[in-house]
């Protein structure tokens, strides 16, 4: 990843939000200049279509944006699935197996990816490195490698642990893929988060469009040519990852500002660690809330009530990946809200959150609950039908759970994934102290009520954590310690 010092060669696009909210200041203002004359009627009459103008300019850039890291997001999703589809139906059961078991561990890996490096790096790219992107990002890289080659490491030792004592050649070979493919997924996903640091999904999109055209074009053939194992769908995504990264690079290091200098890598690792560890021990208690069901309903009620739950949860899927988008495209932005715009101008943007999450939710289930038995029906083919009455319910759980990624996501910016934790635990304890004796008896009912009520505690815990996160802020702009730069 060559960022070289190379000078911008567009506007800093850090500064375009504040630039833009002055130009319409003044543009208001030289309104108001305007239409102060004799005919009140005139002036009346200008002023409303000003500030319509103003709200349009404001609110069609965010669509746009918005639009494009759905789409970013949408096509790695897809494109994921589209090659699980494929591997499915041209594998063999034992195969396709080993690749669904490797993909697996990928996820697992991916998930501590996210946590030490991608996360923290979206939270301090808006404070501490705001002026530095490009030095940040070439000490990032020094971060991937790391976390890279222990991964790999792993997995590697797990191919040959499997292929030694396990008895399973497959899967040992397609772990071993895998290991060769990792640090070049990772690295794709590095890449397309540089562009969300500076509010520019447009280029990741583009980067995942090359990604997924060449996964499916390079499976086909590879298939065509009567090649393909689980060993080569790892290589193709690797490859496949590794090329759109190229391009991505080449992208980025024409937009990217001159760099002010290095932060130290020991200091970088020791902030990512520091934040990382509690955005780490969130995920683990966070799992709690939204997934113990399944495993308690399979065990009171069976297997065919999982299915019923899981036929359930599939439903929130476009939400829920459509919120994933969202959130790391605002969560560079709001870090750089809280710490540029202070407290007030945080509050605002946190209510503005919430209120677009919810509203987007109620949107979304206003089109589904009507149409939710012939939705079923053509979904599964006419099974869980019996469990169609309960989407009402499970609508209402999760436009409560989108209310609290208003908090969740100025907490992160706030680096304060303690906070995160202690809601996190909240909903936990009413999962487990409420939702086993409810799964118990109630059923399917009975978990979704729990996870209603889970949810809700989670939601005002982590309002009132922000606001008195808010409380105590400080006003003034981070900044980078000298000695986190090398001399």
């Amino acid at each position: 990843m060559n960022l070289t010092n190379k000078p911008m060669d567009v506007a800093d696009l850090q500064n375009t939000d504040l630039q833009t909210n002055d130009l319409q200041n003044n543009s208001l203002q030289n309104n108001d200049l305007q239409n102060a004359a004799p005919n009140a009627q005139g002036a009346g009459d200008s002023a409303p279509q000003s500030k319509l103008r103003s709200a349009i300019g404001k609110f069609l850039p965010w669509v746009a944006k918005g639009g494009l890291a759905v789409l970013d997001y949408g096509l790695i999703s897809g494109s994921n699935f589209l090659l699980g589809i494929l591997l499915a139906r041209w594998l063999t059961p034992t195969e396709y197996g080993a690749y669904a078991l490797s993909f697996s561990f990928f996820i697992l890996a991916g998930f501590l990816y996210q946590t030490l490096l991608l996360e923290p790096l979206s939270v301090f790219s808006g404070t501490l490195f705001s002026e530095n992107l490009r030095g940040y990002l070439k000490t990032s890289l020094w971060i991937h490698w790391a976390l890279s080659f222990v991964l790999c490491l792993i997995i590697g030792v797990a191919a040959l642990v499997t292929s030694q004592i396990g008895h399973s050649p497959i899967l040992a070979v397609a772990l071993a893929g895998m290991t060769i493919a990792t640090p070049f997924i990772l690295m794709h996903g590095l890449a397309r988060r540089s562009f969300y640091l500076t509010m520019s999904p447009g280029p990741a999109a583009f980067g995942s469009i090359f990604y997924c055209i060449l996964v499916v074009a390079g499976v086909f053939v590879v298939n065509r040519l009567g090649w393909l194992s689980s060993f080569k769908a790892f290589l193709i995504m690797g490859l496949a990852a590794f090329t759109a990264s190229v391009v991505m690079i080449f992208q980025l290091n024409g937009v990217l500002p001159a760099a002010s200098g290095r932060p130290r890598l020991r200091a970088t690792c020791a902030k990512h660690w520091e934040y990382g560890r509690w955005a780490l021990a969130t995920c683990v208690v966070g799992w709690i809330p939204n997934y113990i069901y399944l495993p308690l309903v399979s065990s009171f009620s069976g297997m065919a009530a999982a299915g019923e739950l899981r036929a359930l949860m599939n439903l929130a899927a476009p939400v829920l990946q459509t919120y994933a988008a969202l959130s790391m495209l605002f969560l560079p932005f709001a870090a750089r809200t809280q710490n540029h715009k202070g407290r007030a101008a945080a509050s605002a943007l946190n209510r503005r959150l919430a209120f677009l999450f919810v509203a987007g939710s109620c949107a979304y289930w206003a089109v589904l609950i009507p149409l939710k038995a012939p939705l079923f029906h053509f979904l599964y083919g006419g099974k869980y039908m019996e469990s169609a009455y309960l989407i009402p319910l499970f609508a209402l759980e999760t436009t409560i759970w989108s209310a609290s990624l208003g908090p969740a996501i100025l907490l992160r910016a706030m680096e304060s994934p303690r906070s995160l934790f202690i809601a996190n635990g909240a909903a936990s304890v009413v999962a487990v102290v409420v939702g086993i004796p409810a799964t118990r008896f109630f059923g399917l009912p009975g978990v979704i009520w729990s996870m209603i009520g889970a949810n809700f505690l989670y939601v005002v815990v982590a309002f009132i954590l922000l606001d008195k996160k808010l409380a105590t802020a400080n006003a003034s702009v981070a900044t980078v310690p000298e000695s986190m730069y090398a001399d």
